[in-house]
């Protein structure tokens, strides 16, 4: 037998630990989202998702693994180069319809079309589908599930109880707070909204799954970084964001015009107590593990957001990280409640919208 690279932890069933108090926390933070989602949908009298409900952007484009990756990379979906299909969601994180003036974390979700075997989520088993669900930020604030509760119940009277109008003003206060600080050497460090980031291209940005995951025989989390030259002016290129669909707009103005190419990168875990799986708001040190490169994805030019393709996108389509083979299980509590709370804020949408709950299978089921 091969002897594992001694660098890179291997993966086991003992790497989670259970929080003693789990069950409770995340039955509390169901709660929490069902509350939210109805107060939602009696705002605009329908449902959206529990979070990342606004959509920017849906896109077609396809997923090339790398040849010759080292055994260390050549795991679960990469352990050969193959081309798949891709969906792609560009969103904000908050669980309700938000001016894009208002600072939040920017999402990128993948869906990979055509991946064979069983899946993780249990009623979905036989879907042709693995996820792979990424912020611009590469932890997460709220690192584990008692945290991530209490930033919901948080959330909740952000988003639903307070005006827009203070939102708003509550963004801009901190986002003056975080330059100042920022200058004497002090970090604020963003809520689980992002609501203290500065206004940046959405396709600018580096996203990161912010969790761990199962990588075949080892522990990795993922990102996608911009490396074509199309989005390489965009890397941290300030915009203005006073109109309320400024981040679509930008979407819907570059791919009219632009193909762009993002890396797929893993970094893999080297020791459980300096880069836990447990807590995903404690940074993985690059220099002791870097993100090396596994894949790259190619979206060409295409309307990004035309009537057909938004329904689809934000109406029919799902997002779950346990929309997964077994080789890559998210790991971690934040992981285990955002799996009950995906689940149930999609059964909830689409069962309010009368949609239907389907997972694609192939890639011209999305719309042009």
């Amino acid at each position: 037998m091969t002897s594992l690279p001694k660098q890179y932890v291997h993966y086991s069933d003992d790497v989670e630990v259970k929080h003693p108090d789990e069950d409770r926390l995340i039955s509390e933070t169901l709660d929490s989202f069902a509350r939210m989602g109805q107060k939602v949908f009696d705002k605009h009298r329908h449902a959206m998702r529990g979070a990342h409900a606004k959509g920017h952007g849906g896109l077609k484009g396809e997923l090339k693994i790398y040849d010759n990756l080292p055994v260390h990379l050549a795991q679960g979906l990469f352990r050969e180069p193959r081309t798949y299909p891709v969906m792609i969601r560009f969103s904000t994180a908050p669980g309700d319809i938000m001016p894009d003036g208002m600072s939040a974390f920017r999402g990128m979700a993948i869906k990979v079309i055509g991946v064979d075997g069983p899946k993780l989520l249990s009623s979905e088993p036989d879907a042709l589908t693995q996820d792979f669900l990424m912020i611009n930020r590469p932890v997460f604030p709220a690192g584990n599930v008692a945290r991530y509760l209490y930033e919901q119940l948080l959330q909740e009277k952000v988003v639903v109880r307070a005006p827009e109008e203070a939102q708003e003003l509550l963004t801009s206060a901190l986002r003056t707070v975080n330059a100042v600080t920022e200058k004497v050497g002090i970090e604020v460090y963003p809520t689980a909204l992002g609501i203290t980031l500065p206004e940046t291209h959405i396709l600018g940005e580096t996203y990161y799954t912010t969790a761990a995951l199962r990588y075949g025989d080892y522990i990795a989390k993922i990102s996608a970084a911009p490396v074509s030259e199309s989005l390489q002016p965009l890397v941290g290129k300030t915009v203005d964001t006073s109109d309320p669909s400024a981040l679509r707009d930008r979407i819907v103005e570059f791919f009219r015009q632009h193909s762009a190419e993002y890396e797929l990168r893993a970094q893999l875990c080297t020791n459980l107590e300096t880069m836990p799986v447990e807590d995903a708001s404690i940074q993985w040190s690059e220099n002791k593990s870097p993100y090396q490169a596994i894949a790259k994805i190619t979206i060409p030019v295409q309307e990004a957001y035309s009537p057909a393709r938004r329904v689809y996108v934000d109406e029919v389509l799902s997002f779950n990280a346990w929309h997964c083979i077994p080789e890559h299980r998210p790991l971690g509590s934040i992981q285990r409640v955002r799996m009950q709370v995906y689940e149930a804020s999609s059964r909830y949408r689409h069962e309010m919208n009368q949609q239907p709950k389907v997972e694609p299978c192939n890639i011209e089921e999305m719309p042009d």
